[in-house]
């Protein structure tokens, strides 16, 4: 048997200890990198498989329709109707609001003869609030309260026939909401 020629690799020194495919990947990781992409490949088509159901399902929509916006609802503004006989009672304890908001209805073309002004039996009522009697009331109540400054509108037949007898009208309670006076202190039991 003949004996191979040398050449250049013969006189590499042999120290490393390799032989062969030294560049190959270490033999024990390649089980746990074959393991984490299975688990994530699972992982993937789980949660597909369950968005697409959910898709078929009609759970969910891919591309929903924009909701029609709803028209604002229109604010009654009400009308001025000087027709209307008007009774004013002061509900506070603050002198001369009723003749002060009599004065507003007569400067706006009230006649004198329809609006009456007084004080109420109470002296603590809440808010100022104009009441009407019937339904077809309601836009002239509104009108009145938004001439006054703003006031609550109330369907009520509690101040029905305390005016002029067969004639429309309204009533408007001023409560502590309209009052500057600052209300007396209760007392609270000594401790």
């Amino acid at each position: 048997m003949s004996k191979p020629t040398r050449d250049r690799f013969d006189d590499v020194p042999r120290s490393s200890g390799r032989v062969g495919a030294h560049r190959a990947e270490a033999p024990g990781m390649n089980g746990w990198v074959v393991l984490l992409w299975s688990f994530v490949a699972a992982l993937v088509l789980i949660i597909g498989g369950i968005f697409v159901a959910l898709v078929m399902m009609g759970r969910i929509t891919l591309f929903p329709e924009p909701e029609p916006t709803a028209a604002p609802t229109p604010v009654e503004t009400g009308i001025v109707d000087t027709t209307y006989a008007v009774m004013i009672l002061n509900g506070t304890a603050e002198e001369g609001l009723a003749t002060q908001t009599r004065d507003v209805l007569l400067n706006n073309g009230w006649p004198a003869e329809n609006v009456s002004a007084g004080d109420s039996n109470s002296q603590d009522f809440e808010s100022t609030t104009v009441y009407y009697v019937a339904e077809a009331d309601e836009l002239a109540a509104i009108g009145l309260a938004n001439l006054i400054g703003g006031a609550a509108v109330q369907q009520s037949d509690f101040y029905a026939g305390e005016t002029v007898t067969d004639q429309k009208q309204l009533t408007v309670v001023i409560g502590l909401d309209r009052s500057t006076a600052a209300p007396e202190p209760t007392e609270t039991p000594a401790e």
